[in-house]
């Protein structure tokens, strides 16, 4: 059944709102989810993905991790997909990564805490794109995260983050036509986190959404069903 979303605002550990998108569904619950957004903010897509996991039976959130930047009452950035609003996101995402420690990591660590003590059950991350390189920090300094699924996450099969060492287990999502990401990048990822399962499909980056160009329906599907089986093998309670 959809479910649909509503805005809420979370009590960061610095006494910031946090605006999220939750989607929570009614009954029973397979665990939790923090949706983590591309470099285009909470936009329709994202808020898309979170209540579809709401109609899977997961509750979901997804925090604006750009709202450092810019405070205000809304979701804030919503982008699309155009060669613009590429530029944009990626000025947005520079200025996030700048930000002096913790920065946007305590606001992942906030949704995650926020869902946890509201629903009573373990909490995984699902990131995309810039979202997939959080959702693997998060996995690797977050002790109460209990899963993470890194979708095509730039940056993270560089040298610097997969030295890290996760804490829960993981799952990776990548695409062989990737220019962002090169396969042999992958490979090496995969060799250093034989514990990670890692996936490359015949694919380009963003091959999951369905409002891009390289949209590819047959990854997304598979890729979606090995996420909600390793989500609801890792957060049942």
């Amino acid at each position: 059944m959809p479910h649909t979303g509503q805005l809420l605002n979370l009590q960061t550990p610095d006494g910031r709102l946090l605006p999220a998108w939750a989607a929570i569904p009614e009954g029973p619950l397979c665990g939790a989810v923090v949706v983590l957004q591309e470099i285009f903010g909470v936009n329709s897509h994202i808020r898309a993905v979170t209540e579809r996991f709401a109609a899977r039976g997961f509750a979901a959130v997804a925090p604006a991790l750009f709202y450092r930047l810019a405070p205000c009452d809304t979701l804030g950035v919503e982008l699309g997909y155009s060669d613009a609003d590429m530029q944009q996101g990626r000025q947005l995402k520079a200025q996030a990564e700048a930000l002096p420690p913790p920065g946007m990591a305590q606001d992942v660590g906030t949704a995650v805490d926020w869902l946890a003590t509201t629903t009573g059950q373990k909490v995984g991350a699902v990131g995309f794109c810039w979202g997939g390189l959080l959702a693997w920090r998060a996995a690797c300094s977050l002790p109460q995260l209990s899963a993470a699924v890194c979708y095509y996450g730039g940056g993270m099969t560089g040298p610097e983050e997969r030295s890290r060492q996760p804490l829960c287990p993981v799952m990776a999502h990548f695409g062989r036509q990737d220019h962002f990401i090169p396969v042999d990048t992958v490979l090496a990822f995969d060799q250093v986190q034989p514990q990670a399962q890692v996936f490359v499909y015949d694919a380009d980056h963003g091959f999951n959404c369905d409002q891009r160009a390289s949209y590819d329906d047959a990854s997304a599907l598979v890729a979606r069903d090995r996420t909600l089986a390793f989500l609801d093998t890792q957060l049942r309670t």
